[in-house]
């Protein structure tokens, strides 16, 4: 037999790790989970053409346990989207996928384009996803786009969670190169004849992270003598260790905190840490509908409950107001322009 060249071996351990992870997840959460469907449904694999999801896919054909699906979303903001589409869908069934699919989707403007694409794609993907009974989505993500996402958060002042970058398994997202480098999926390809597609869009300067791609990580590579992209990625995996430990400790306390009514303990949450006390009150906010929190409006939440001199709160995303009352929290929907319509309970009571 001959041997598999070290950068598709490489990816396929990668893949196969990283599947044995997430099914040891989820049976642990679930011990009904090995005897669902839901075990037994296939991978989907997202793949635009390029060297990262293209090794991603050989991959897992190779190493999957079960059927593979390809989808290709044709984004349709370069001419000759379509075919080039058609073309990635074909290699797909060339290695040898049970199916391969173009998705078309139409691409707003809020956020910006790299943002706007991507919440399109997003969309496209999960809906595939939710066809084929919630599948697991593999997506091609590398260690250097981990380390471009960590210098994303840390040039916009993100907190931990966000410089905790891309998270291996997150359903149904999962990203099992990102331990692996860039420069490995291009190999890998090679050594497996697979042309690759190399997006414009990538090597744009209009667009952020193709700048940091080009110019700030090459940058700081030859600044600081090299490894800064492993050296971020090993960053985001520490920051991921500790936002889990907290996020899990703020979850308790959530769950003691929060009355049937869906009222928020002001006086005791007061007393947490605050890296503990403000992911309480980010997860609260999100149950009652809060939704694209700031960090001003997280930290004016929070003055509410730890530096308490009677003030208010500006109003949230959504026309939603926090209000104190009694020591408790409360987040109500706002009256909008008439003053004489009283503000009433936002979100579902959750049962606590």
């Amino acid at each position: 037999m001959a041997r598999v060249p070290e950068p598709v071996a490489e990816v396929r351990r990668a893949v196969r790790e990283v599947l044995g992870d997430a099914a040891n997840v989820l049976s642990a959460r679930s011990p009904e989970f090995a005897a669902s469907p839901r075990a037994n449904s296939p991978l989907i694999i997202a793949c635009s053409g390029g060297a990262d999801s293209l090794a991603l896919a050989a991959a897992a054909v190779a190493v999957a346990p079960g059927e593979v699906h390809g989808v290709v979303v044709d984004h349709g903001l370069q001419d000759g989207s379509a075919a080039h589409s058609a073309r990635v869908a074909g290699q797909l069934r060339g290695l040898g996928v049970t199916g391969a699919e173009v998705v078309a989707v139409e691409v707003g403007t809020a956020g910006g384009p790299e943002a706007a694409a991507r919440a399109a794609r997003y969309a496209a993907l999960r809906a595939v996803s939710r066809t084929h009974g919630d599948a697991p989505v593999l997506l091609g993500h590398t260690l250097d786009d981990q380390a471009e996402t960590v210098l994303l958060g840390l040039g916009r002042g993100s907190g931990a969670r966000s410089l905790a970058g891309m998270a291996a398994w997150d359903p149904p997202w999962c990203r099992p190169l990102l331990g692996v480098r860039r420069a490995t999926t291009r190999a890998a390809c090679a050594a497996l004849d697979l042309p690759v597609w190399d997006d414009p869009h990538n090597a744009d300067p209009r667009y952020t992270r193709a700048r940091l791609r080009h110019e700030v990580l090459p940058a700081l590579e030859e600044a600081l003598g090299g490894g800064v992209a492993p050296a971020l990625a090993r960053t985001a995996a520490q920051l991921a260790d500790d936002d889990a430990a907290l996020s899990a400790l703020a979850g308790q306390r959530l769950d003691v905190l929060v009355d049937a009514d869906g009222s928020l303990d002001a006086v005791a949450l007061a007393a947490e840490p605050p890296a503990v006390r403000r992911r309480v009150l980010r997860s609260w906010l999100a149950a009652a509908g809060a939704r694209e929190l700031s960090d001003a409006h997280l930290r004016a939440v929070d003055n509410v409950v730890a530096q308490w001199r009677g003030q208010g709160v500006p109003p949230l995303p959504g026309e939603l107001v926090v209000v104190r009352a009694r020591g408790r929290l409360r987040v109500l929907e706002g009256p909008g322009d008439d003053p004489g319509v009283p503000a009433r309970p936002a979100g579902p009571s959750p049962n606590r």
